[in-house]
């Protein structure tokens, strides 16, 4: 039998192959590519159609790239000029040919409208899922607009455009150009560049090397070609096989030095760019993995104006409510994530590590501080501010996946040594974690989906086998004596009419409650196709949970409800239901002296009754009637 007609014996050699036998072939394979495309004018570049995207804050960068296109068009050539925030970033590898005028705002940030292609670019580089050649048939050039005043940030924008489109394996047919707008030469120095940016696209001005004739034009970036010297470098570098599989290492020695950085664990989770991004959003950022964040819910019920759905299913106080993770990285990159995946993924953590105790004074401390911003804020009730500065739970579900943490139990010890209790929320990917866990106040896993094709659609894990992972993490739920909770989101089109499905993982993980809430739109992203389409109507929610219910055949009933967060809960009913009255609700101190004890105990030990006003049915829908309702839209309060 030969070995072209064996396809079985083909695979058992490949298994056989070693990571270092992976990794040279995808070197030969790469360098091969480098040797014949780098900076090589393609002689069909001048009938190519082409886009300039503009990243400006003042208009400069887009007056400099309407410039250009003038210039570009009486040359012949055909392009688009391009506002980013009207561009899909997934589309830029079907792109063949594109120029950036990029300008770098305070801080180093892109401007506003461009910070979602950046990030996009950025997030994509650092991700080994996405490949080192996803760009492999785009030639692009840059060139940024940046001032000096802003020392180490100057053209920081441009410059990160320029590697990470490299590190995707786009050809740069042009070097970085770097332009100052505090020299008064800015337009000289862009005129420089449009003449040998010309010159490459018609295939003139060329060395026999293929690069440009001439000095470059001003640039102080740390642009360098592909040497025998770094090769020889990137040779002794420590590779993953996981970062093989996806993403070899960058042709750049100060990355490649990086990969080898994470693979001992050291390099820090929070990159400048993630930083940045998460700073953006509002995170405060702590140490370098951790983070928190003031909750809508803890300004609403500040102010007197309602707390969240946790509140009346388990009655928690939103103003004493902090919501916080000790890891931003994630397994997942689910579709409906709410914070367009700026936070970084990982399958295992290679990382810094901060102390725990580190992580909860921090958090804290911060979280005070955005507390004590509500001061004078329209609406704000002293007394509610006073006990805001003395929060009583930690939401451990901001962002990323908190178990991940490898000292999670450390700082679990901390909050509840503090008497915070803690609602942690898992993505269901790492089991034994679960297992190892110690009693916290209430255990969530996260389960977006009921069958393995789904989840795949809807979470879009890194692990191969999430599958199997999900199911050992919801098996592990039953050894837990504690509060555990399904935690459904509902996406119309997506998972919401896997009812016989769903209820099949009942048994499996055997939880005291199901919440199923409706997807929340949050905008268009880069990683996720969502519309308001795929949002269910509260009534869809309300549908839905009801029926799961009666499959059931009782064990679980519909509980509470929260009409404005289009949240339902279902309880146990042999656990939660005494003669007749739910008992949803958690008796905070109570469980705060059951871990002090140190002895065993359940969640029965803690529960207490469900007001009714958050009972399923209640006239109220959840909303607690000792606050006051506004509407915006009328501009005035009504009880």
């Amino acid at each position: 039998m030969t070995l072209s007609s064996s396809i079985p014996t083909r695979y058992a050699l490949l298994a056989l192959l070693s990571a270092s036998t992976i990794y040279c072939i995808w070197k030969s394979r790469r360098l091969l590519q480098l040797k014949l495309s780098p900076q090589n004018p393609n002689p069909n570049l001048a009938n190519t159609k082409g886009k300039i995207f503009f990243i400006s804050q003042t208009g400069t960068s887009k007056a400099l790239a309407n410039r250009l296109l003038d210039l570009l068009k009486l040359n012949g050539l055909d392009f688009d000029v391009i506002n980013p925030k009207d561009y899909e970033p997934e589309d830029l590898p079907k792109e063949t040919l594109v120029l950036i005028i990029a300008s770098t705002w305070e801080n180093g940030k892109p401007p506003s409208d461009g910070g979602f292609l950046a990030n996009w670019v950025a997030e994509s580089a650092e991700d080994f899922r996405v490949g080192s050649l996803i760009l492999s048939g785009c030639k692009f050039a840059v060139f940024g607009v940046g001032s000096r005043s802003y020392g180490e940030n100057f053209n920081v924008v441009g410059r990160d455009f320029s590697q990470r489109f490299r590190a995707l394996g786009a050809s740069e047919i042009l070097p970085l150009c770097e332009g100052d707008v505090d020299e008064g030469d800015l337009d000289d120095v862009f005129d420089v560049w449009n003449t040998k940016l010309i010159g490459v696209l018609k295939g003139e001005n060329l060395n026999e090397n293929g690069g440009v004739n001439g000095d470059e034009c001003g640039s102080e970036s740390e642009y360098e070609d592909y040497s025998d010297e770094e090769e020889e470098e990137e040779e002794t570098d420590i590779v993953d096989l996981e970062d093989i599989a996806g993403k070899g290492p960058s042709r750049n020695s100060k990355a490649a030095a990086t990969v080898k950085v994470v693979a001992n664990g050291e390099k820090e989770m929070v990159t400048p760019v993630i930083r940045a991004s998460l700073q953006k959003q509002g995170y405060k950022i702590i140490g370098s993995h951790s983070g928190v964040k003031i909750c809508r819910w803890t300004k609403s019920q500040l102010r007197g104006r309602g707390g969240c759905y946790k509140h009346a299913f388990y009655g928690i106080e939103s103003h004493r409510c902090m919501e916080a993770t000790p890891s931003l990285a994630c397994a997942n990159k689910c579709v409906f994530c709410w914070r367009h995946h700026t936070n970084p993924v990982g399958k295992s953590w290679r990382w810094k590590m901060d102390d725990p105790l580190e992580i909860v004074n921090g958090a804290l401390e911060q979280h005070t501080k955005m507390i004590k911003q509500m001061k004078g804020v329209p609406g704000v009730k002293s007394e509610c501010l006073a006990e805001g500065l003395v929060p009583r739970h930690c939401a451990l579900s901001l962002v990323g996946e908190p178990i991940m943490y490898p000292e999670i139990n450390t700082l679990v010890d901390e909050l509840h040594r503090r008497r915070i209790s803690t609602f942690l929320v898992t993505n269901a990917q790492f089991p034994e974690k679960i297992r190892s866990l110690k009693p916290i106040t209430q255990l969530y896993v996260s389960v977006d989906a009921a069958s393995k094709e789904s989840m795949k659609a809807v979470d879009r894990p890194l692990f191969g086998d999430f599958w199997e992972r999900f199911l050992d993490s919801l098996k592990a739920l039953i050894d837990k004596e504690q509060r555990t909770v399904y935690r459904l989101t509902l996406v119309k089109g997506w998972n919401a009419e896997e009812i016989d499905a769903y209820y099949d993982l009942f048994a499996i993980g055997k939880p005291d409650f199901v919440e199923i809430k409706g997807v929340t739109y949050c905008g268009s992203s880069a990683t996720s196709k969502l519309t308001m389409e795929n949002v269910p109507w509260h009534a869809d929610v309300k549908a839905f949970s009801e029926a799961l219910a009666l499959k059931s055949g009782g064990l679980y009933e519909v509980a509470c409800e929260h009409v404005h967060s289009c949240c339902v809960l279902l309880a146990r009913t042999d656990k939660f239901k005494v003669d007749g009255q739910w008992f949803t609700w958690i008796d905070y101190e109570k469980f705060h002296d059951l871990v002090a004890s140190g002895k065993p105990f359940t969640s029965k030990d803690y529960m207490a009754v469900t007001p009714t006003w958050a009972v399923y049915g209640a006239e109220e829908g959840g909303f607690d009637p000792d606050q006051a309702r506004f509407k915006k839209e009328r501009r005035h309060k009504t009880k």
